[in-house]
């Protein structure tokens, strides 16, 4: 019985398909995460989502992507064995006793791309990229975690839903409703999360989706025809406000410690145009990982006080 070989003892998160607890492997001494799927609630056994978290994370083997260790079943439900990550980006942002610096953000911007240019060199959309979402290793590493809403990037055809991304990080064609998209939408996450380590507050924190699609176009300017030619065959971008978009001397002063290359970057993954968004081997090539300051060994990155 697979379940003998690890102890869960402590629940440390909840959500509405699954409790991870804390527990150890015993033949190794091992501390691990137990993501217990609650296949209860699914009238057919399991959830499609959970299969495809298990199939991607088997599929995944990379130092910027979560450990899969193990898999098995116990009263039922569905249990994934992840290695366990004590900390994730979204709490040393939080964190105001933490100081970080630009060699810092650039060291943990470098390995989300990595690992999202390893999902989408796989042919994985990730789907809910968000700073609690990546987890820091006790080595500094960060690793790309939460494969709930993964899937395969499908044929071009592929009829898909909108309804995907935490909020704040939620691309534009998604605030329109797009039904096929690209790894486009995991790159704009990308771009928020790169925009939050460098304000250290939300970028684009909408109230709800209404509101998601006024503040993310009150601070990006909104899209024209010009720019994004299929913008105009969303049922609701008529009903939008324009905003004109930043000048470059707006984001200087917005974003007052970034480099020009950083600034390249950040408007690069926040292009309105998902076929004009820089993809992770554009952003991996960018100046900005060439000029100084070099980005911090992982080792020597920031991590949570009193842990």
């Amino acid at each position: 019985m697979m379940q003998t070989e690890y102890s869960k003892e402590k629940k440390v998160g909840e959500g509405t398909y699954a409790v991870v607890y804390v527990g150890t492997k015993y033949s190794t001494n091992r501390k691990v995460a137990i993501k217990e799927i609650k296949t209860s609630g699914f009238k057919d056994g399991l959830d499609m989502s959970a299969i495809r978290e298990v199939k991607y994370l088997q599929e995944m083997n990379h130092v910027n992507v979560i450990e899969l260790i193990d898999v098995f079943m116990a009263q039922n439900n569905l249990n994934l064995v992840l290695e366990f990550l004590p900390a994730d980006l979204e709490m040393i942002i939080k964190d105001s006793s933490i100081l970080f610096t630009n060699a810092d953000i650039k060291s943990w911007l470098l390995m989300t791309l990595r690992g999202v240019h390893h999902c989408h060199r796989n042919f994985i959309l990730h789907r809910d990229l968000k700073p609690n979402n990546l987890l820091l290793a006790p080595d500094g590493q960060l690793k790309l975690a939460d494969f709930g809403l993964a899937r395969n990037m499908g044929s071009p055809q592929e009829i898909l839903t909108s309804n995907v991304v935490t909020r704040w990080y939620r691309a534009p064609e998604l605030l329109f409703g797009a039904k096929h998209y690209t790894g486009a939408i995991d790159m704009w996450s990308v771009g928020v999360i790169f925009a939050e380590l460098m304000l250290r507050i939300p970028y684009l924190p909408g109230k709800d989706d209404i509101d998601q699609i006024d503040v993310t176009f009150r601070a990006l300017g909104t899209p024209t025809d010009r720019d994004w030619p299929e913008i105009s065959t969303f049922s609701t971008y008529n009903k939008i406000q324009f905003y004109p978009p930043p000048s470059r001397d707006e984001l200087r002063r917005r974003f007052a410690a970034a480099t020009e290359n950083a600034l390249d970057l950040m408007c690069g993954m926040l292009t309105m145009n998902p076929h004009k968004r820089w993809d992770p081997t554009k952003c991996l090539t960018s100046e900005f990982f060439v000029e100084l300051p070099e980005p911090t060994v992982p080792e020597e990155l920031p991590k949570l006080n009193n842990k």
